[in-house]
Formats: C-alpha cells, structure tokens, sequence
C-alpha cells in the first residue's frame, strides 16, 4: 500500500516503489474554486524541492504548483489538459499532476503525515 504525505504548500505525495505522485490536496482546491487549466511538466525534467514546476489556474486564481522533492519527472496526468476539473472532483485520487522518480527516497520520511498535515491546516484557520 502506498504511503501519503503532505507539504506545507498543500501537496500531497504518495510513494510506491521509489517514485512519488503528486497533487494538490482538498483543502487547496477547495481554496482555489473551479479548476480551468493545468500546465504540467514535461517527462524526463528534473526538479529541485520546492522548484514550481506545474501550474493550476482557477476561476479565482493562477497558483504554482511546487515540487516536493527532488527528482525527474516520469509521467503527467495528460487527461488534465481535457478535464481540467478533474482535480475539483476527484484532487487526491484521479486528479494527480505528475510521477517523480525520487533522487534520495530517504526524503519522503520528512514530508507530514496525515496528522500533522491536518493540524497544519487547521492551525490556518
């Protein structure tokens, strides 16, 4: 089973065999209302922690999407470019952005769990 942890910039990241999901957390798409447009990155980037490297644009806004750990991208979530919506409806399943292979998978350990991430959120308020 996959392993999901959270960023202070209200992405989650989930593990499976040294390569990570990523996406944007209800809570964020909650705060960005309607989801219009997403530009991903492209296969084979490689991104530093914390490089923007997608973006989601809503009704309300246009937010940078950051990547939580270093490593290369493998995979974008195409359907996106179609069904933009996607992340309102489903942000922490089918809703993903993009797959990274992990540079140092041991850096997966200092992301938020589920509780923690909960407690961030809520200390927001």
């Amino acid at each position: 089973m996959a392993e999901t942890r959270f960023t202070n910039d209200h992405e989650w990241v989930r593990l499976a065999d040294g390569v990570v999901t990523v996406g944007i957390t209800a809570h964020a798409q909650e705060a960005l209302g309607d989801v219009v447009y997403v530009d991903l990155p492209a296969a084979g980037r490689s991104v530093e922690a914390g490089e923007a490297c997608a973006v989601v644009e809503s009704v309300k806004a246009a937010s940078d999407v950051y990547a939580p750990l270093k490593g290369t991208v493998t995979d974008r979530n195409d359907g996106l470019s179609d069904d933009p919506a996607l992340v309102n409806r489903a942000p922490e399943q089918e809703g993903w952005f993009f797959k990274l292979r992990l540079a140092d998978a041991a850096a997966f350990e200092g992301l938020m769990d589920e509780a923690a991430y909960r407690a961030f959120v809520e200390s927001l308020a």
